[in-house]
C-alpha cells in the first residue's frame, strides 16, 4: 500500500497508450502540488511509447505520480520473462516491442515489475480494470463480473482500462479511460472534489487500432 497525505488532492490519468504529447499538456495543465496516478496501460498502441514511458517514469522519480500496472505491462513482463514472441499471448505483435527493441524493452523489466497494482487514497482506490469479486485482489483484465458486483467496499474505485466517450460513473466505479489512442481524449479524474480535466488524445485519422467495447455508462462529475 502506498502511503497517501490526508490533505493531498490526486489527479487519476486514464490510459496512455503512448499519446507522449498528450500526456505531457495533461500534466501541465494539473496542478503542480498535487499527486498523480497513472491509471496502467502507458505503453502499447500509440506512436511514442518509449517518450511516454520516460515521462511517466521521470514523474514517478521526482515523487510526483504513481505508475499503476495495467494489463499490457503485465503482458510485456509474462512476455519477456518467457523469452519469446510468438502468437498474440506472446506479444508478437506487441508496439512496444516493435519501437523501443530487445534491448530497451529488457532495460524496463525490473521497474515494470516494481508497479504497483492500486493505489489507496482516504474513500477511494485506483486500479487498473478492477478487483476479482471472488478474491476482492486487483485484477487488470476483468470488466463485467467487477462493474456488476462491486459494492463500494473499497469506496469509490477509479479505473482505467474499458474506453468510453466520456469520464463516467456505475455505482461505486468510476471510468477514466476515455481512448486518447483512438481520437478520443485523454482525462484526469479527481476522486476528492470529482474534478475533470482533459486534453485531446491522437487525431482521428492516426487512430486505427481497433477499439474494445465501452462500457454503457452516466458521465461523472
Amino acid at each position: 500500500m502506498t502511503p497517501v497525505s490526508p490533505t493531498q488532492r490526486h489527479w487519476v490519468i486514464g490510459d496512455v497508450h503512448g499519446c507522449a504529447q498528450s500526456l505531457s499538456e495533461l500534466v501541465d495543465r494539473l496542478p503542480r502540488g498535487d499527486r498523480l496516478v497513472l491509471c496502467g496501460d502507458v505503453i502499447n498502441r500509440g506512436p511514442r511509447i518509449a517518450e511516454t514511458m520516460d515521462l511517466a517514469w521521470d514523474l514517478v522519480s521526482s515523487g510526483r505520480c504513481v505508475w499503476l500496472q495495467g494489463n499490457h505491462e503485465a503482458d510485456l513482463i509474462q512476455a519477456l520473462r518467457r523469452g519469446h514472441w510468438r502468437g498474440q499471448s506472446g506479444l508478437a505483435g506487441c508496439d512496444t516491442y516493435r519501437q523501443l527493441g530487445e534491448r530497451l524493452c529488457r532495460s524496463w523489466l525490473e521497474r515494470l515489475e516494481s508497479l504497483p497494482l492500486a493505489y489507496w487514497g482516504d474513500g477511494w482506490v485506483a486500479t487498473h480494470a478492477g478487483f476479482d469479486p471472488l478474491s476482492w485482489q486487483p485484477h487488470l483484465s476483468i470488466r463485467l463480473p467487477f462493474w456488476q458486483a462491486y459494492d463500494g467496499r473499497f469506496g469509490t474505485a477509479v479505473i482505467g482500462h474499458t474506453p468510453g466517450s466520456a469520464v463516467r460513473r456505475l455505482h461505486h466505479i468510476v471510468m477514466v479511460d476515455t481512448g486518447a489512442c483512438y481520437g478520443g481524449e485523454l482525462s484526469a479524474y479527481c476522486p476528492e472534489t470529482a474534478a475533470v480535466r482533459q486534453v485531446p488524445g491522437l487525431r482521428p485519422w492516426t487512430a486505427n487500432i481497433d477499439r474494445p467495447r465501452s462500457a454503457s455508462t452516466s458521465s461523472a462529475g
